[in-house]
């Protein structure tokens, strides 16, 4: 059993079982959670007896790491995990706010990029909720290898928890999780929020909320759940084409969710919690990079609490899709704010190790 997809009541059950003291439940959360121990003989404050056990009745680490790549620029790590099962899963972290993304020492930016000030230090992770992903966006190195299944809250967390503990012997901490790696993190819902819930115990982790995103390709029930439940994490939808024709020629889930449903999920999800939802936009050379588009984008838009993300497309094996150039990128950007929608161009981060959005499939070259 692994232990991080336990509840503190369910190890307090096992406690029970096992006659320990109620305390030491809080014990082994915090050491799990905030000393980022990874193995049972770290525990030092617990009887070597229950460490024993510990170690006979809990896995601590539920995969292997095969390999891991550094970007060029030593901004992105990409790691690859072997399951037990056999499942390769990736997970990513990106350090922002590094002497190497200061304005005052730019580096060369690929055509199609556009520099963005990346604030303060940051240290972001880019998380798997599915080995695979069965929403088939042609364009994302994902949903080209088909789902293979959905991993369990424990096995989430596990991810953060092996670069909080690389971090750490660094004197750095997690900044911020992203819900973008492999999987739509909609399709694994309750393993996804027990993870969540797990990342954010004030007992344990104290991860905050509003440090936390999840992004979604747009399933519209799964969208109003979690408007419902009222939670401080972030949303990001990914939307990509503003009409029904273009958005199914690249996204399949559009013949289930049509735009026009998904747009009034989200209306409901601010109207719910009064947040802000971001949209996502791969901006595709010659599809989707156009001020037509930006403007069929913004009718879309209208009168919504939103701010849009668009990143020129990153390359994957099985989509032969350009980037958009710099120039379009910039005027698709100009047309949302002439339209009122505030539009961030992000820039891309790990293409060389095939680490950016859209470009985790479990190979490394």
């Amino acid at each position: 059993m692994l232990i991080y997809d336990l509840e503190t009541a369910a190890l307090e059950k096992i406690f029970n079982e096992w006659n320990e003291p109620t305390y030491r439940v809080k014990q082994v959360w915090q050491g799990l959670y905030q000393h980022l121990y990874s193995s049972p003989d770290q525990f030092s404050n617990l009887p070597i007896s229950l460490r024993e056990k510990l170690s006979q009745e809990f896995t601590f680490t539920p995969f292997t790491v095969k390999t891991y790549l550094d970007s060029a620029d030593k901004s992105t790590r990409k790691t690859l995990f072997q399951l037990p099962d056999g499942n390769p899963i990736e997970a990513v972290l990106m350090r922002y706010g590094d002497p190497a993304d200061s304005p005052s020492a730019p580096s060369p930016l690929p055509e199609g990029e556009v520099r963005m000030g990346e604030g303060k230090k940051r240290r972001t992770l880019c998380i798997s909720t599915q080995a695979g992903c069965a929403m088939g966006c042609v364009f994302c190195a994902t949903g080209q290898m088909g789902f293979k299944r959905n991993l369990t809250s424990g096995e989430i967390v596990a991810q953060v928890m092996y670069y909080a503990q690389m971090l750490k012997e660094r004197n750095e901490t997690v900044s911020n999780i992203v819900f973008m790696g492999m999987g739509e993190p909609f399709h694994n819902y309750d393993n996804v929020m027990a993870a969540v819930d797990r990342l954010n115990d004030p007992n344990g982790f104290k991860f905050g909320a509003r440090r936390l995103t999840i992004s979604t390709v747009g399933l519209v029930p799964q969208i109003k759940r979690f408007a419902d439940e009222q939670r401080q994490v972030n949303l990001a939808v990914s939307l990509h084409a503003a009409t029904d024709a273009e958005r199914l020629a690249i996204m399949p889930v559009n013949k289930k969710y049509d735009v026009n449903e998904v747009i009034e999920a989200c209306k409901y999800y601010v109207g719910k919690t009064r947040r802000r939802v971001t949209f996502e936009w791969a901006l595709i050379h010659g599809v989707n990079d156009t001020a037509e588009a930006a403007k069929k984008l913004a009718e879309r838009l209208k009168d919504l609490m939103c701010h849009v993300n668009a990143i020129p497309l990153n390359p994957t094996r099985g989509y032969h899709g350009e980037a958009a150039k710099r120039q379009h990128a910039q005027i698709f950007k100009e047309t949302l704010e002439r339209e009122g929608i505030p539009c961030t161009i992000r820039m891309r981060r790990g293409i060389d190790i095939n680490a950016g959005c859209g470009q985790l499939a479990a190979y490394t070259n």
